[in-house]
């Protein structure tokens, strides 16, 4: 682990929509942060290649964190298959050149980071033992115990993924933190993200034009649904509520059960 950084600029779930990433990228804190963490599934989407692209220039400034897609585009990119029914993902993952399959390879689930004012922080993309499980601002505390039970106890704070909606939320003393989607936001469009300072979470939002950015991804993607794609996800057609209904059953609760 290297040494403690000041401030950290989290993002998660890209999925290939450069638009809505140049605009979070270029929001002042995120310039001025020591580190950019960014915590999955990063390509799976329109523009595959160009979101690396973007994310490789950030040079050393950068931790990306697997994904679960990141890995099925790994999968897909050398010949394998996926259980998800995404027809985007066939194709993104025949848009990456050899150097993006070995990027995506190389990335660590989970990463760690020593912050001033949180000590070690771990980073993951759906939770620290598994990168796709899924677990919910209102999941149980006895189901956050269970994907946080490999934890070593002085990790006090936790920064996940996964499920595209930004929360903060302590359990059982630990800080568990969520900055939402960049590219595919359920409940509000525009960039979701998180700044780690100072002791502090901090969630943003950058808002953008959505119907300039949904034109600009149809201009410059060749996958051949990238308008009607980006009209669904980048104008977060789906709610927060939608999400919560489709994930809840995939976090071990009873149906109707809460936290």
């Amino acid at each position: 682990m290297s040494s403690e950084v000041g401030s950290v600029a989290v993002l998660s779930d890209v999925h290939g929509v450069l638009p809505v990433l140049e605009a979070v990228l270029a929001e002042p804190d995120v310039v001025a942060a020591d580190r950019v963490v960014v915590t999955g599934d990063h390509a799976a989407g329109p523009q595959p290649v160009a979101v690396l692209d973007r994310l490789r220039a950030l040079g050393e400034r950068a931790l990306l964190v697997r994904g679960n897609a990141d890995r099925e585009l790994v999968a897909l990119a050398r010949g394998g298959g996926t259980d998800i029914p995404d027809p985007v993902a066939p194709w993104a993952a025949a848009q990456l050149r050899p150097d993006d399959v070995a990027l995506l390879a190389g990335l660590p689930h989970p990463a760690e980071l020593a912050v001033r004012g949180f000590g070690r922080v771990v980073f993951c993309h759906a939770t620290p033992r598994d990168d796709e499980e899924v677990v919910l601002v209102d999941s149980s505390l006895e189901r956050w115990a269970e994907v946080l039970g490999g934890l070593d106890a002085d990790i006090a704070t936790v920064v996940m993924g996964h499920t595209h909606m930004p929360f903060v939320r302590l359990v059982d003393r630990r800080l568990c933190v969520n900055p939402g989607s960049v590219g595919m936001p359920y409940g509000r469009a525009g960039g979701s993200w998180a700044l780690l300072r100072d002791g502090q979470v901090e969630l943003r939002h950058t808002p953008v034009d959505v119907e300039v950015a949904v034109a600009a991804i149809a201009t410059a993607s060749t996958y051949p649904g990238a308008e009607e794609w980006a009209r669904e996800y980048v104008t977060s057609a789906n709610s927060d509520a939608d999400a919560l209904r489709a994930f809840g059953p995939r976090d071990g609760r009873h149906v109707g059960g809460s936290a």
